[in-house]
């Protein structure tokens, strides 16, 4: 397990180096003529990382050519639904940045689950690295964390073992219970992931998940992959 944890302050200081960061991994591509392709969480403070990243690229939409945005999670509602995780994305980035659709390529969770699933399944298979015999290679995923160590819609418990689907369906223990997420094998297989860890009542949980793979799904993520940043505000830890 090897991991990068990069403690802040607050959640603004968080949201902001982390969208700092994006911006310049962002600018610092050599070839903007293939995709980049980024998957997005959603959450309280993903939502303050959009707005930074609005706040700080707004000035530089030249960065964003080729970036392909896709989700790590879904609830099973419409676009315009107030849990929607995409909803929150394009309000507070997508839109006010100017993203082109052909660029968004989110999660349907208006479609039957398995149809929501298969549909994004195929969607990827067009612009990340690999096919559909092999797990592709996202460039960048963003993950939070929940107060269980749930990361995407993968929840303790659900051990996801012999399930050779990118994107599945679950129920979840919240409502609204449907839900759409990335296996562990896709977040394993990306190049770049980055978890906005933040809350005071989830440090016990980042601390379980830091000390190794069998208690948290977010442990589980970390043992599987050579490299993954945390950047938390979490101080306990």
């Amino acid at each position: 397990m090897a991991y990068e944890l990069i403690s802040f302050p607050s959640d603004d200081a968080l949201a902001l180096a982390a969208a700092e960061r994006f911006l310049r991994v962002l600018a610092l591509r050599q070839d903007r003529v293939k995709p980049y392709t980024v998957a997005l969480s959603g959450g309280r403070v993903a939502q303050k990382f959009f707005a930074a990243v609005t706040e700080k690229g707004s000035a530089r939409l030249e960065l964003f050519i080729n970036v392909h945005f896709f989700w790590a999670d879904e609830r099973c509602v419409p676009p315009d639904h107030a849990d929607s995780n995409y909803r929150v994305a394009a309000t507070e980035l997508l839109q006010p940045l100017n993203i082109s659709e052909f660029q968004i390529h989110r999660l349907r969770g208006e479609m039957d689950p398995v149809a929501g699933a298969n549909h994004a399944m195929s969607e990827l298979s067009a612009f990340a690295d690999g096919k559909l015999q092999a797990l592709p290679q996202l460039d960048l995923v963003f993950l939070g964390m929940g107060e269980d160590g749930h990361v995407a819609s993968l929840f303790p418990g659900d051990e996801d073992k012999a399930n050779p689907a990118w994107f599945r369906p679950v129920v979840g223990p919240k409502p609204p219970p449907q839900r759409l997420t990335m296996s562990y094998g896709l977040l394993a297989a990306a190049k770049e992931v980055w978890v906005l860890a933040s809350g005071k009542a989830k440090a016990e949980a980042l601390q379980d998940s830091l000390s190794g793979p069998d208690k948290t799904p977010l442990g589980r993520v970390l043992a599987a992959r050579q490299q993954t940043i945390i950047f938390s505000d979490i101080s306990a830890v």
